[in-house]
């Protein structure tokens, strides 16, 4: 598949500026490239021309590769469509403090699980959920997103943890989170490094 998006990538670019004079008055600068799966973003890594001039709009905005430039390419939020009314965040009991279930496919999943998984303030938990995801969520004052095998997930834009009304914590270096333009992340969220980890519970009652 990687191999079939960077052909179509190259053969793209080749087409329009053989067909259209548009890109070609500024070498693809006042186009945009849209991509939301990594396999795209590698693919778009590979057309060197493109990748320097084009303004990338992708959800795995980490700027800690080469490819991402904050200062010239935009994160574009992973929302999944949510169905139903919103929950009665009035009735929630949010006793617990933070709140993480997911598969353990990075080093800082497997940190966090290693640190809290048998904490009963903080929640880390891999496998099968006795209550549903949703309920969890609703459950806890914090909810944690954590750099998977990508840097981002949907849980934060507004898909889960901002839907439910429960503050987001971004555990995942080098993220360019959606909208810093506009929205003040740091009013409504918190942003912890990875080597904070242990700390968490201090950070978070501080």
């Amino acid at each position: 598949m990687f191999m079939e998006f960077l052909i179509l990538s190259r053969n793209y670019i080749s087409s329009i500026t053989h067909k259209y004079p548009y890109w070609n008055r500024t070498g693809g600068a006042d186009h945009f490239y849209l991509a939301c799966h990594s396999t795209g973003k590698i693919a778009f890594d590979k057309a060197f021309v493109a990748r320097l001039n084009a303004i990338q709009l992708v959800c795995s905005s980490t700027y800690f590769p080469f490819s991402y430039l904050p200062k010239k390419d935009a994160s574009m939020p992973q929302v999944w469509p949510r169905q139903g009314d919103t929950p009665n965040l009035l009735t929630s009991q949010r006793k617990r403090v933070a709140f993480f279930a997911g598969a353990v496919n990075s080093p800082v999943r497997r940190a966090l699980l290693k640190v809290w998984a048998n904490d009963t303030e903080i929640f880390a938990h891999f496998g099968r959920l006795q209550k549903p995801y949703t309920e969890q969520l609703l459950d806890s004052k914090f909810c944690i997103h954590v750099k998977g095998f990508e840097v981002n997930t949907a849980r934060v834009a507004g898909a889960f943890i901002l839907w439910l009304g429960c503050v987001p914590i971004s555990l995942a270096n080098h993220y360019d989170l959606p909208f810093t333009d506009i929205l003040n992340w740091k009013s409504f969220s918190v942003v912890v490094h990875h080597i904070d980890i242990p700390v968490l519970r201090k950070i978070l009652q501080g």
